[in-house]
């Protein structure tokens, strides 16, 4: 029925029912679900739904749980009555997996939801289930608690990925049955790899043009026309797990041996701007990255907050915010576009705040061979995930970024690590000890 019938038809059906029998009909979701939504048979342990933005896997996620918490199985399993929501932040579980538009809070009759416990990170069933929340950036909170199953979303994207799922391996481990799902837009780092080739995981592929007819009209048109048949596009909306580039100037795997999950104490801060050409709805974005520079003479890559398409006056004002939210020494500013208009819209968001200018006389790939040379030194290293950034390092070869799309996060990054580790030849200074 659901498939074949037209646009408009369903709507008009189910508006035509009894209040409960309305509500039955659309909370029975193997009658709605793509086959790729629902849980594969077999004796699986980990089910990894691999998706598209917008491809429908949070309500895929949120069901199979909401399902586990209730007993309403097509098998008849009994309930489960422990489980863990991992996010990869506290307020990512609660705004995605809980809140949010497909999560716990929306799905299934209303009788049978859950109640919301924001204070104690817990969701509660009428039968007694629970499930806690956890973040991504904690693992040692998975330290004790105990589980039956677990829903862990965007995994690709955990700032301590492997020190997590490790301990969420030890707590799953009540009931006759212990199992999981991951639902994620993949990258290609070394856990989800891992997991993927586990002889216990079940995965599961869909992609965004799958779940049209729950998108906004217009933004696959708006999307596809821009990311169809480029990389980003093969992973932002296929789905698929896009390896490294053999001619791109870095590589994932030498990032992720980089990251750590927080800095030291540093001696310098700068927050870096690579502003845009143009301003308006067709500009680029504007690169905006902040790193500092440690007593070992490692430079730490704090935050990127590049702003898209934004007038002169936001991305300024977002610049100038991080530098006073970390306490930065000095703003840097590539001034071959803007010139002057650069220290000036940054004054008039702050007087006080010191502008360094400087100006590319190279090529954006000659500019950044340097630094990605300081990267396979093990001297630059990220403080958390900053997945769009590393993405675009991960895809910049010598003509530019794979997508053909302008490299102005790698911008921000290179001027950012040249004023605190590189000399004005472009070289790196020896390596400072002490003791």
């Amino acid at each position: 029925m659901v498939a074949c019938a037209r646009r408009g038809q369903l709507a008009a059906f189910v508006a035509s029912l009894p209040a409960d029998l309305a509500e039955a009909l659309l909370a029975d979701w193997p009658l709605w679900a793509r086959v790729q939504q629902l849980a594969p048979r077999g004796r699986w342990v980990t089910w990894v739904m691999l998706g598209g933005r917008g491809a429908g896997k949070t309500r895929a996620g949120a069901e199979w749980v909401h399902t586990l918490a209730t007993g309403h199985g097509a098998g008849g399993e009994a309930a489960v009555g422990r489980i863990a929501l991992v996010g990869e932040t506290l307020a990512d579980a609660r705004e995605v997996m809980v809140e949010g538009v497909s999560g716990l809070l929306s799905v299934g009759r209303r009788c049978d939801r859950p109640n919301f416990q924001p204070s104690r990170r817990r969701l509660e069933w009428p039968n007694g289930a629970v499930a806690q929340l956890f973040s991504a950036a904690d693992p040692e909170s998975l330290r004790g608690p105990q589980f039956g199953a677990a829903w862990s979303d965007e995994l690709a994207k955990w700032p301590d990925g492997q020190a997590v799922w490790d301990m969420l391996q030890f707590g799953l481990r009540l009931g006759t049955r212990p199992r999981q799902v991951v639902t994620t837009t993949p990258r290609p780092v070394p856990l989800l790899k891992n997991l993927i080739a586990a002889s216990s995981t079940i995965v599961t592929r869909m992609s965004t043009h799958e779940n049209a007819a729950n998108l906004a009209p217009g933004f696959l048109d708006m999307v596809v026309d821009k990311y169809q048949g480029t990389r980003l596009g093969r992973q932002e909306l296929n789905g698929d797990i896009v390896e490294d580039r053999d001619d791109a100037l870095w590589e994932r795997g030498r990032i992720e041996l980089s990251r750590v999950a927080e800095a030291p104490a540093l001696e310098r801060i700068v927050v870096a701007v690579d502003p845009p050409a143009t301003s308006g709805a067709k500009s680029a974005a504007c690169g905006i990255v902040a790193a500092g520079l440690g007593a070992d003479g490692t430079a730490y890559v704090l935050a990127d907050r590049t702003l898209a398409r934004a007038s002169p006056e936001a991305w300024a004002s977002r610049a100038v915010s991080l530098y006073h939210t970390l306490e930065a020494d000095a703003l840097i500013a590539e001034v071959n576009q803007g010139g002057e208009m650069v220290a000036t819209v940054v004054r008039e968001q702050d007087a006080g705040v010191p502008v360094t200018a400087v100006r590319a006389s190279r090529g954006k790939w000659t500019r950044a061979e340097p630094v990605a040379l300081l990267y396979a030194q093990g001297r630059v290293k990220h403080v958390g995930v900053m997945p769009e950034l590393e993405d675009q390092m991960c895809n910049f070869v010598p003509g530019g970024t794979s997508e053909g799309v302008s490299p102005d996060r790698i911008d921000a990054l290179v001027w950012a690590i040249a004023s605190l580790m590189l000399d004005r030849s472009g070289q790196a200074p020896r390596v400072r000890r002490f003791g």
